[in-house]
């Protein structure tokens, strides 16, 4: 079989197409593929698997998925997990894939992975964009509406971003982005710090490397500002508490790249390769969250399969100082407790979620929690008993895991386990409030679709669940990602088709926080997943 080199065009098309030509030797300890065949497995192992298993197969918060490993299990049991899912936390692919096409992955891993190639400062020059120049930006918001209110909606299918005015439920406007955005980050409040409007200026993360710059101030067709290619497949991006700079990280290449935040010119590339915990040498070390800390100028950098969390110092990019913390493997997402001061991130198959003094620059406590702990951008709330508390929903089990994070005021409970809630499923988002007694979990993670269309509400004081909401029962749907609105009066959650389409298919619906009781729904959206209200996430309200 001829292996075809990393096709840069395939990365960023939906997969929409039928499998033909198969060529499957189910018999041989090998399965051949066309090569036609072969482009459509890779383009589909990058847009559904490589996220969890790792572009090279060798595994992190998914099992390892090298030849050595799947050739043992052979073609018809790859074919039912694919098809089925597990209930460690891998989802079902039966109403995302053709049954051609999950033939076609089962036989495409257990084949040589094909090795993406790097990318240079030069070429990611080459891809920079500015579409409207820093001197034309406007000097007041050109719409008069209430943009501090604005709900920046993921729409995943299509690679764009849909902007929601939070006090009219109206689309504002639908910006072509990367493919598969995955994060959005703004200037956040940051001690000893001021930038003006923090929250106005955007940048959102694709899968495919693109970072790009969003002006909530435009108009609707010019509030995509500027753009920059800085890898392959990424996952991450944020803003330094000055304003100055951007930081994206990247899951292949292996790096972190930090730019001008005003025009998004690419200015240094930082390979991420290097030696983990335990002393193995990792040459897909890929950067999962990238944080700015409020207390330093720096950034926390996640090395996911190093084990280890980078702070990086970016008052002087000619001297980069980076001081590395060794915790566990492998750092996936995290967020920071009431304070600022403490990170708290999840190594996923490491089942710990680890704590980071980002204001000592060292590792501050390890937490045993669950099978695959996944907060996605977390929660924190008040509890009777241990006080300040963080939470975490599992990707391999229906269990939410709090835990005391106030070690100044609750040092006994500090950094322990405070309570557990048994849900129904595994989930990836956890949500509250300030102003709600409640806390929002999904369980998207669960292959039972009356688990994975449901969201729970648990009770702050019982710690009882006190409300199940399927949000739909159309097959292929599932309920996902959590959001409020500024004063906490509001919850917004997502319905998602699961399935490509370059159609609106997915919708958010708004509860009330306090009734629980649905009031709005925001329809025309594509595939609407995570969802940042501008005034909660400028403020660090989780």
């Amino acid at each position: 079989m001829k292996k075809m080199k990393f096709g840069l065009s395939a990365l960023g098309v939906a997969v929409g197409f039928a499998v033909s030509g198969l060529a499957v030797n189910v018999s041989a300890a090998e399965p051949t593929l066309s090569e036609a065949d072969f482009e459509i497995a890779k383009t589909i192992y990058f847009q559904r698997c490589a996220g969890c298993h790792g572009t090279l197969r060798k595994g992190a918060t998914g099992k390892n998925l090298e030849p050595k490993n799947t050739q043992k299990l052979g073609q018809e049991r790859l074919e039912k997990i694919i098809t089925y899912g597990t209930e460690g936390g891998m989802n079902n692919f039966d109403d995302i894939l053709s049954k051609d096409e999950i033939r076609l992955m089962a036989s495409y891993i257990q084949l040589e992975p094909p090795v993406p190639p790097e990318m240079s400062l030069a070429l990611m020059k080459e891809r920079h964009k500015v579409f409207v120049e820093p001197k034309d930006y406007p000097s007041k918001p050109v719409h008069g509406r209430n943009w501090e209110n604005f709900f920046l909606v993921i729409e995943r299918d299509v690679g764009k971003i849909a902007i929601v005015d939070g006090d009219t439920k109206e689309i504002v406007a639908h910006i072509p982005t990367g493919y598969a955005v995955h994060v959005l980050k703004a200037v956040e409040h940051h001690e000893g710090m001021h930038v003006d409007n923090p929250g106005r200026f955007w940048y959102v993360m694709g899968r495919d490397g693109m970072m790009t710059k969003v002006d909530l101030w435009q108009s609707p067709d010019k509030m995509k500002v500027a753009q920059v290619q800085v890898a392959y497949d990424a996952r991450d991006v944020a803003v330094s508490g000055d304003g100055k700079y951007v930081i994206g990280g990247g899951y292949w290449p292996p790096h972190f790249v930090i730019a001008d935040a005003l025009t998004m010119e690419p200015l240094k590339v930082v390979s991420a390769r290097g030696v983990n915990v335990d002393g193995d040498y990792v040459g897909e070390s890929r950067v999962a969250a990238v944080y700015d800390t409020p207390m330093a100028p720096t950034w926390l950098v996640s090395m996911k399969e190093l084990g280890q969390m980078w702070q990086v110092d970016y008052s002087d990019l000619d001297n980069l100082q980076v001081t590395e913390i060794n915790s566990a493997k492998f750092l996936h997402d995290g967020f920071f407790d009431p304070t600022g001061r403490y990170f708290q991130i999840a190594a996923n198959a490491s089942n710990k979620m680890v704590v980071i003094d980002s204001k000592e620059r060292k590792l501050e406590a390890m937490i045993d929690v669950d099978k695959l702990p996944h907060p996605g951008p977390g929660a924190n709330w008040m509890d009777a008993k241990c006080g300040p508390v963080g939470g975490t929903t599992h990707l391999g089990v229906g269990k939410v895991t709090v835990w005391g994070n106030d070690p100044a005021g609750h040092p006994e409970q500090a950094w322990k386990i405070c309570y557990e809630v048994e849900t129904d499923g595994p989930g990836v988002f956890i949500r509250t409030h300030p102003n709600s007694d409640y806390v929002w979990a999904d369980q998207t993670k669960h292959p039972e679709p009356e688990v994975q269309q449901s969201i729970q509400v648990i009770d702050k004081k019982t710690h009882e669940i006190v409300k199940t909401i399927r949000l739909t029962d159309k097959k292929g749907y599932a309920a996902v990602h959590i959001e409020f609105n500024n004063d906490g009066s509001e919850v917004w959650t997502s319905v998602w088709n699961r399935k490509d389409s370059k159609e609106p298919n997915g919708e958010i619906i708004i509860f009330d926080a306090k009734t629980l009781e649905e009031k709005a729904r925001v329809k025309g959206l594509y595939a609407p997943t995570g969802k940042f209200n501008v005034h909660n996430r400028v403020n660090h309200v989780t």
